[in-house]
């Protein structure tokens, strides 16, 4: 009991700094992957490419960000339960959610050893949503050039004789 009484805040920074690298890596690798994935299929797109294929494409793009994040909370997640820090699963991912959008309710708390890491998870989600915020306005900055093309060429071909 007494690494209870005193908890070691060098430990929970360190071990909240690996897993904020992994994560940020993780994410680093599946937000190139999924821009990878969607620069190929936008290659693809013509002037007849029908908006339901466009909206498709953005769907899927959308939902593949939203799995790396549920993924990246994953790990977070599971060492907490692992090494019983908090002690149900199902609390652990209620935990780090809430930490990593920075919700913050409180319903879940770390025990007063780990508490640090709450900020460190609340900082990995930070860096993440801000870089997956990043490739969203990325790619809609292509829908929208996209979009301004066809009007021209729409306003063209009604002019046109």
């Amino acid at each position: 009991m007494d690494h209870l009484a005193n908890p070691n805040p060098v430990l929970e920074i360190l071990v909240g700094t690996v897993f904020l690298i992994v994560v940020i890596f993780v994410h680093g690798v599946g937000i190139r992957s999924i821009s990878l994935q969607f620069s190929k299929s936008w290659a693809r797109v013509t002037s007849v490419t029908p908006h339901w294929r466009l909206n498709l494409m953005l769907s899927v793009t959308i939902a593949a960000l939203a799995l790396l994040h549920f993924a990246e909370t994953l790990i977070w997640a599971v060492p907490l339960y692992v090494r019983d820090i908090i002690p149900s699963m199902r609390d652990s991912y209620y935990y780090v959610l809430e930490s990593y959008t920075t919700l913050g309710e409180g319903n879940v708390t770390l025990p007063d050893r780990w508490r640090l890491l709450g900020p460190i998870i609340a900082m990995s989600g930070l860096f993440t949503f801000g870089w997956t915020g990043s490739v969203l306005v990325s790619i809609m900055t292509d829908f929208g050039k996209f979009d301004r093309l066809q009007a021209r060429r729409e306003r063209v071909e009604e002019e046109a004789p």
